[in-house]
């Protein structure tokens, strides 16, 4: 194991998925039915999703180095420019808000309410790119998965348990514009490795 990559993985996770939607579908559904059921859908989700992750990051390690370090900057470049231009992050959860109170609280409905919510709202999303990008860079699936995870499965459980009033704490557009940042100092370096 090398805690270097999975602490470092660990937080870029953590700090991306603070401002994102999947954060709000899991705040909503936490909110409305049994816990860790919620929680148990949505990590199952987010643990599918690094795989997937790690996966493409993985099939990346075939190309030459110059062309990998390109993309890889060009992914991180991207996911820093969706955030500044506020078209990723503060969205309105996926479906999460039009699901009734009502709604059977079976725990196997649950879970698949929340794993549906979390697995479809994931595609695409910045955590699974950043967690693409990193397993090619590290050529290092397993410890960027562990990160990735841990992270992701972190930041639920505080969403699910301190809902709304963690949200208050730190404004939304400062958390994305860390995550912007931190991106952006990654798409550079990857720029630069590209270059030497």
């Amino acid at each position: 194991m090398h805690l270097g990559i999975i602490a470092l993985v660990f937080g870029v996770m953590f700090i991306a998925e603070l401002p994102d939607k999947s954060l709000f579908a899991s705040l909503i559904l936490g909110s409305r039915f049994t816990a860790r059921y919620v929680w148990l859908g949505a990590a199952t989700a987010f643990l599918l999703h690094v795989i997937i992750a790690v996966t493409a990051g993985r099939l990346l390690t075939f190309l030459p180095h110059r062309l990998l370090e390109a993309v890889i900057a060009v992914l991180f470049l991207a996911g820093s420019a969706l955030i500044f231009s506020g078209r990723h992050g503060l969205e309105s959860p996926p479906a999460a808000h039009q699901l009734s109170p009502k709604a059977s609280h079976s725990p196997w409905k649950i879970f698949a309410t929340s794993f549906g919510v979390i697995f479809i709202g994931e595609w695409g999303d910045i955590t699974q790119i950043a967690t693409a990008n990193y397993a090619a860079k590290y050529h290092d699936t397993l410890n960027v998965a562990i990160g990735a995870t841990l992270g992701l499965w972190t930041v639920t459980a505080l969403a699910i348990i301190f809902g709304t009033k963690a949200l208050t704490l730190v404004p939304p557009k400062i958390i994305q514009s860390v995550t912007g940042l931190v991106l952006l100092v990654f798409g550079l370096f990857s720029v630069w490795s590209a270059i030497k």
